[in-house]
């Protein structure tokens, strides 16, 4: 009994054993892949817990350096992270200036302890390396891929667009700082009102707006940041550019078209008289106003800046801003061609010149504006220069003009009529200072003295080559008549239209009455010779009728009124072509001739025209009433309209194109 149970307690301890053992075996077979694997990764494990197995006393040296280098760059690590906590607040400058500037200094200093402690950190970093690598606590492949971590770090730091720490958040913050810096100008600088109806002295009271106090505060302090990050040629190109286009816009009302006329479109008086005139007086309100107010305003703005900084602002506002456009224009009318309207109009150019002096001197006298200085001086040399040589060759043109012929009606040429208008115009307040000072400015220049006595005595030569003229023209007249009759209607001209002016002044009373008395005597000399004769037609010699003598009498009288009228139609066909330039002088001649013919006339009409108003051709006799007759003489001498042709030199210099210029084609015609 005991063996049986022994026996089966045998068996079972038996079964269980092979069961355990079995069941170990499938544990085994299921382990051998992952034995595989952990054998596989061994290696690796290896060397990365190889420091680990180091010497003890190795281990304990190298701790040291680690906590050295790890430390500093922790720092730069947090610095880093911080810097990316500020961007939410680098969105909108305009809703908060003062915190987005606060902000962005923030930036900028935890940038700068980036870029001084990065390249320590590498540094530290790259000695705990060498270190492991010389006692060789890791192993060499951990040690390879640190030495290109480092190496990577190092290349980032010194290339300028992979470097940015920040992930260019500095940038895009100052940037949109910049058009901040744009919008607040752009939002305050306001054109003037201008209108080109209104006057310039309506239009000056009425000052450039300054920008706001506040405005400029804000614009200095924006600057101050920007200037910080190399960014003050840009913040100068925003400002030129949106200051330059308000003065722009404030001059375009002035319709200044005329700035960009070339010089084949600039040949024609009654433009140059316009243009000139209207760029005198846009230049001064271009200067004393706008830019005057914006030479203050770059002060203001850029004054932190130093004098250089705000002066060459300035200067390129002004250069863009339409400067330069004005002294352009003023170059192109010193070439155009040479006449005497010219010289007036240099005269008005320089006068505006020398007017604006002072404020060219102070608004463009820095190194700054050296373009504008350089062509205002050259627009003056060549404004000087011009003005003296067509002054200087006015006599000689008038000498030129002396081979031409006269005007065809004995009027008074336009040479005449317009020089001494002309010379007047030279003596008056306007043109004799500045002429004065030209001419001695041009003296100077060839170290020779110049004396007042040498401009007048040069316009009194001028008259005098007139006189020449005059007598040397009434030569060219075929009838005696109109010679005459030419010398004087420019006789009487001259001293009416000298009598009380500064040149009659100069040429004395002497002068003056001697010219009257010689418009007398020409006037004389030329009724004698021509309308003096009619009367002596109308004889009543033979005309006493006696009983059985009216037929005689009858053939007689129309024999005296047939001469009468044809020699009365043939004078007054040929003297109906003759002007008398002045009306006066007209309304006298004809009233003389009148008095002498028509009282003869109607006698004799009255005495004897019965004797032929019955005949069946009274008509070709009794041609005229006494009222036609004399209706008839009080219509000569009438200026006829666009009768004159122009005088040209007949050995031009090639300088001076022609001497009388078409605004004073009608200065003789005065009705």
């Amino acid at each position: 009994m005991d063996s049986v149970e022994k026996l089966l307690a045998a068996k079972n301890s038996l079964k269980f054993s092979l069961e355990k053992t079995k069941n170990l075996g499938d544990s085994i077979e299921k382990s051998g892949p992952r034995l595989d694997e952990i054998n596989q990764r061994l290696p690796y494990l290896e060397a990365a817990v190889r420091p680990i197995r180091a010497q003890e006393e190795a281990l304990d040296a190298v701790g040291g350096h680690i906590n050295q280098a790890v430390v500093p760059a922790a720092a730069v690590l947090r610095v880093f992270d911080a810097i990316h906590g500020l961007e939410k607040s680098l969105s909108d400058p305009q809703s908060d200036l003062p915190g987005y500037l606060s902000v962005l200094k923030r930036l900028e200093e935890a940038l700068k302890f980036l870029g001084d402690n990065c390249e320590m950190a590498i540094q530290w970093l790259d000695d705990i390396v060498e270190y492991l690598e010389d006692y060789k606590i890791a192993d060499g492949r951990y040690i390879s891929n640190l030495k290109k971590a480092l190496k990577y770090l190092r290349e980032l730091q010194k290339d300028e667009e992979k470097g940015r720490l920040d992930g260019g958040l500095l940038e895009a913050a100052l940037n949109r700082l910049e058009k901040e810096f744009r919008r607040l100008l752009m939002e305050h600088s306001v054109p003037l009102p201008m209108s080109s109806q209104s006057s310039l002295e309506e239009q000056a009271c009425i000052a450039p707006s300054q920008l706001p106090v506040p405005v400029i505060t804000k614009l200095q302090a924006i600057l101050e940041r920007l200037i910080a990050n190399n960014r003050l040629e840009k913040c100068i190109s925003i400002y030129v550019e949106v200051r330059s286009s308000n003065v722009r816009a404030s001059l375009q009302a002035l319709k200044l078209d005329y700035l960009e006329i070339t010089i084949s479109e600039f040949n024609n008086v009654q433009s140059i008289e316009g243009y000139i005139a209207n760029w005198s007086r846009h230049l001064e309100f271009a200067v004393k106003h706008l830019f005057e107010a914006e030479y203050k305003l770059c002060n203001d703005v850029f004054e932190r800046m130093g004098l250089d900084v705000w002066r060459d602002c300035f200067a390129k506002i002004a250069a863009q801003a339409g400067m330069l456009a004005f002294l352009q224009f003023g170059k192109t009318v010193t070439e155009s061609k040479k006449d005497p309207i010219k010289l007036l109009k240099l005269l008005d150019i320089f006068a505006s010149l020398n007017k604006l002096r002072l404020d060219f001197n102070r608004l463009f006298g820095g190194a700054a504006c050296a373009e504008i200085q350089n062509l205002t001086r050259d627009l003056i040399k060549r404004v000087i220069e011009g003005s003296c040589e067509i002054f200087w060759e006015l006599s000689v043109q008038v000498e030129l003009q002396r081979d031409s012929p006269p005007p065809t009606d004995g009027s008074v040429p336009r040479l005449v009529s317009f020089i001494t208008d002309y010379c007047n115009r030279l003596l008056g307040d306007d043109y004799k200072p500045i002429l004065t000072q030209a001419l001695a400015i041009e003296r100077s220049w060839k170290h020779e003295k110049f004396q007042e006595r040498l401009l007048i005595d040069e316009l009194l030569k001028l008259i005098k080559s007139i006189e020449l003229n005059l007598e040397t023209w009434s030569k060219a007249y075929t009838d005696p008549s109109q010679s005459h009759l030419f010398l004087m209607n420019n006789h009487w001209h001259l001293f009416k239209h000298l009598k009380g002016t500064k040149l009659g002044g100069l040429l004395g009373d002497f002068w003056l009455r001697e010219h009257e008395q010689y418009k007398d005597y020409f006037s004389a000399i030329y009724f004698k010779d021509s309308w003096q004769k009619l009367p002596a037609l109308l004889s009543r010699e033979g005309l006493i009728l006696f009983s059985g003598g009216r037929a005689t009498a009858r053939d007689l009288v129309k024999k005296r009124l047939k001469a009468f009228n044809e020699a009365f139609d043939d004078m007054y066909k040929k003297h109906s072509n003759w002007v008398i330039s002045d009306k006066d002088l007209r309304e006298k001649t004809c009233q003389i001739i009148v008095q002498a013919i028509v009282p003869v006339y109607r006698s004799y009409m009255q005495n004897y025209g019965p004797l032929v108003e019955q005949d069946a051709s009274a008509s070709k006799y009794a041609k005229y009433t006494a009222q036609s007759l004399e209706q008839t003489l009080q219509s000569l001498f009438l200026p006829k309209p666009a009768r004159y042709g122009s005088f040209k030199a007949g050995r031009s210099s090639g300088k001076f194109s022609n001497v009388v210029t078409d605004q004073y084609q009608a200065a003789v015609t005065s009705a």
